[in-house]
């Protein structure tokens, strides 16, 4: 028997797998900024989109159901995709390919992981802003020097969030590292445990930071605060499950962070 039927060469055409990268990419960036300029907009003027942009017809009883579909879809699913099962369930999204990596054969699915994984998160978002249903016509919003400061602190929530983004790796919140990774054919690249920057003063920034969106948007409507105190209950609850699963990956590292760092809000001091 020759050494070739032994250790058979896979030979692979890579036009394939850096089209489908190619494509992927564009869809979870693509995906990425839309779902933020629509969540950025509608929280900024009281969850209404602009007439002929949103999709939410629904009145009374049915509007508050459908609602609530949207404002629960996004927690649950967002956490599940997270667990073994469900990421075992969004790498089947993509279940054509292998790309051998020293001897081991890794499926596109699993390669895209972080990539389907930004882009199922996004779509999440759009899809709760873009088929939202007014509940009620009542709307408050400053006026004057509150309404500038108001404004202001809008903005510096959405800098506050960025910055934890950048913090915890754009790459991975972004979906980058896995469409890049299968243009190279190689493993995606995983950030470690993310300790520095805005994740010095708190264990938690990104939710953190999505809670201050949430909170400080200038326009207030029935509407908006049903989403801002649902999903900032969220916000707090839900990183709780997050840890846990830090817990059991980095074991002693995370005890030690974790007594170092508190969870939500941040220390002032050193």
């Amino acid at each position: 028997m020759s050494a070739e039927s032994l250790h058979p060469i896979v030979v692979e055409r890579t036009w394939p797998r850096r089209s489908l990268a190619l494509v992927m990419g564009v869809i979870a960036h693509g995906s990425f900024a839309i779902a933020i300029g629509l969540m950025a907009y509608a929280l900024a003027f009281g969850m209404r989109l602009p007439e002929g942009i949103s999709l939410g017809t629904a009145t009374g009883t049915q509007a508050w159901g459908l609602n609530a579909l949207l404002v629960v879809q996004f927690p649950l699913l967002h956490s599940w995709l997270l667990t073994t099962r469900g990421g075992c369930a969004l790498t089947r999204l993509v279940p054509i390919g292998r790309v051998w990596i020293a001897g081991r054969a890794l499926t596109y699915g699993q390669v895209l992981a972080p990539t389907l994984y930004a882009t199922v998160a996004a779509w999440q978002l759009a899809l709760t802003f873009l088929c939202w249903s007014p509940l009620s016509a009542w709307t408050w919003q400053p006026t004057g020097g509150l309404a500038l400061a108001w404004w202001g602190a809008f903005v510096c929530a959405w800098l506050f969030l960025v910055r934890a983004l950048h913090d915890a790796g754009l790459g991975l919140q972004t979906g980058w590292i896995g469409w890049t990774a299968l243009w190279r054919g190689t493993a995606p690249r995983y950030p470690r445990m993310p300790q520095t920057g805005l994740f010095r003063r708190s264990r938690q920034p990104i939710y953190l930071g999505f809670a201050m969106v949430l909170c400080s948007g200038p326009v207030w409507t029935l509407d908006h605060c049903v989403i801002a105190s649902a999903w900032t209950t969220y916000c707090v609850l839900g990183p709780l499950l997050k840890e846990r699963r830090f817990g059991t990956r980095y074991g002693a590292d995370f005890e030690a962070y974790r007594r170092r760092v508190p969870y939500f809000f941040p220390q002032l001091h050193s």
